[in-house]
């Protein structure tokens, strides 16, 4: 079986959709820094090469008025037990441009594995980005993954981001995202995330409002057991009239995990508002007694809370 198929089929297992096959999609697929597969649509743009060891650039361009119809599918991994994958992208959409980004990253045997992504994101006039990654990580915790994003939302853009990671052990994860915001702009960052045993989360997830109406809403919930540990700190700002947005991180703590939550907000303008929520604790016990009740144990009715907070 060769090295495409192999991460194609790895893909499959932690149930990501057969859309290889499908020339209405376009897509991409790295394993470690090999280029295994790459296909284009029209108005898209979509490169790859290897620049150094380990390390391959991706350029993503979506040309002017093109609304990309089917969801770009990325395909980023390491497979075997060691490796290490660092990923520099370039993304410009742009203006009146549409495209949604869907990016699975995969580490099933991961043992000693490194994944770093920097990430430049140019959004025009009009443009629009969505981009989710998903990631799939096996029970060994092997995994660390490091991510920066910088982010240029032009007048009337709109990013929309969404990590998750809610099966297998995280490891240590730490990314770091902020974004620029011209008027009328808008971003939404969000964030799904649950860690065991001794896993590390760190996330920084910055927008500054810095144009006229423009919006933000920076939404991270966590759950952790064990000896997990959680550090999140989400920094929202606002310098021009009608500038809003909202920063929520809400952490469920089990067993002897830790959790930090810290909100930064700072409005410079009179006519702009953001506002703030923390919570930081364990299941509620309402909804834990309520499960209970209708023949869980602890353990389970826990799960069912957890999973409906993470999948909200």
């Amino acid at each position: 079986m060769n090295d495409y198929q192999m991460m194609v089929d790895a893909y499959k297992d932690a149930g990501g959709e057969d859309v290889f096959s499908d020339s209405d999609v376009a897509h991409i697929v790295l394993e470690r820094d090999k280029i295994l597969g790459q296909h284009t649509v029209e108005g898209l743009n979509v490169q790859a090469e290897k620049t150094a060891e380990d390390t391959v650039k991706v350029f993503v361009t979506v040309e002017s008025g093109y609304k990309i119809k089917n969801p770009v599918h990325m395909c980023f991994g390491v497979l075997p037990e060691e490796g290490r994958q660092k990923i520099d992208m370039n993304v410009h959409v742009k203006e009146n441009a549409h495209v949604e980004v869907r990016a699975d990253c995969i580490f099933p045997n991961a043992v000693k594995v490194e994944h770093i992504m920097d990430a430049v994101i140019n959004i025009d006039p009009h443009g629009s980005y969505i981009y989710k990654e998903h990631h799939f990580h096996g029970d060994n915790g092997g995994v660390e993954v490091i991510a920066r994003s910088d982010i240029n939302v032009k007048s009337d853009g709109k990013l929309t981001t969404k990590f998750d990671l809610l099966k297998g052990r995280v490891g240590k994860i730490d990314f770091d995202y902020e974004a620029e915001l011209a008027d009328n702009a808008a971003v939404e960052m969000l964030a799904r995330i649950s860690g065991q045993k001794d896993d590390f989360i760190k996330i920084r997830e910055a927008g500054h409002l810095n144009g006229k109406n423009s919006r933000g809403v920076l939404d991270s919930k966590i759950a952790l057991k064990d000896s997990g540990e959680a550090e999140i700190y989400n920094e929202l700002t606002a310098g021009a009239a009608g500038a809003m947005g909202h920063v929520d991180c809400t952490e469920i703590i089990k067993d002897k995990a830790v959790a930090r939550a810290v909100p930064i907000v700072e409005v410079s303008h009179p006519e702009a508002k953001v506002t703030h929520e923390a919570a930081i604790g364990s299941v509620d016990s309402t909804q834990l007694q309520t499960l209970m009740a209708r023949g869980l144990d602890e353990r389970e009715a826990s799960e069912i809370i957890i999973q409906g907070l993470l999948n909200d």
